[in-house]
């Protein structure tokens, strides 16, 4: 992990096409720019995690519907 200190208006530039400004620094936050190509997802990372659970939940989800049309079938053949 890199750390660095920037200060209001300064930036992080990120590979080529990546760049990161501070516009505001408070004490509820700081608030951040980013300017990066359209096919780059950015997202807040209690979104990314709220992503991996439904991904997991459906997943879940499907294996549910599986085995019970498994059972079904069971069901109809007895």
């Amino acid at each position: 992990m890199l750390i660095l200190q920037r200060k209001l208006k300064q930036s992080i530039c990120i590979g080529d096409d990546i760049k990161i400004t501070i516009l505001e620094s408070g004490a509820d936050g700081v608030k951040l720019a980013i300017e990066a190509p359209r096919e780059i997802s950015i997202l807040r990372e209690e979104l990314v995690e709220a992503k991996k659970v439904n991904q997991e939940a459906s997943c879940n989800q499907k294996q549910t519907v599986e085995e019970l049309k498994q059972l079904y079938t069971q069901l109809i053949k007895k």
